[in-house]
């Protein structure tokens, strides 16, 4: 029986420049190139998101991909589309160290099991305060909610609160 190789951090960094993979459970995944939709509804929602920090003068920060995170040991690194972090002593120069306290994914047709099921299960289990999923084949976001241990499922179009920050609603179109 042919035993499985186990990455870390090392292999990740020993990629070829310009090449991008996740590592989970000392796998690493390679990502593909985001598609236009993918950019234009991150780019609005690190803007919405930052605007709205600033806004009430907040210590978080947001923070789009490629932004490492290292979520609890040499076996763990995601670049989650959208993070945000309010605790700033886990930001130094090459990323967060634990979990953020809002992650966005943005799905795609290859991302579509690690988002929903893989990441699901990592965020959750490393500490991360709520976690959103994207679709927008589906034009759908399911809002994971783990300080309340809830689930919703919302439309594009309709308002969506933000658990982590009172009073804060989302629109995606």
């Amino acid at each position: 029986m042919k035993k499985e190789e186990i990455y870390t951090i090392d292999d990740i960094y020993a990629l070829p420049d310009g090449e991008r993979a996740e590592l989970l459970d000392g796998q690493i995944y390679d990502m593909t190139p985001p598609s236009w939709t993918h950019q234009r509804i991150s780019g609005k929602l690190h803007q919405i998101i930052a605007n709205y920090i600033d806004g009430k003068n907040g210590t978080c920060q947001v923070l789009a991909a490629p932004f490492a995170v290292f979520l609890n040991d040499e076996t763990d690194y995601v670049e989650p589309d959208i993070s945000v972090i309010c605790d700033r002593s886990k930001l130094d120069e090459k990323g967060c160290h634990g979990a953020p306290d809002w992650i966005i994914e943005i799905v795609s047709s290859s991302s579509r099991q690690m988002d929903y099921y893989k990441k699901l299960f990592k965020y959750r289990t490393a500490g991360v305060r709520e976690y959103w999923v994207v679709d927008p084949e589906k034009e759908f976001v399911t809002v994971h909610n783990f300080e309340k241990d809830s689930m919703d499922e919302y439309s594009f179009g309709f308002d969506i609160s933000v658990g982590i920050f009172e009073e804060f609603f989302i629109n995606i179109q």
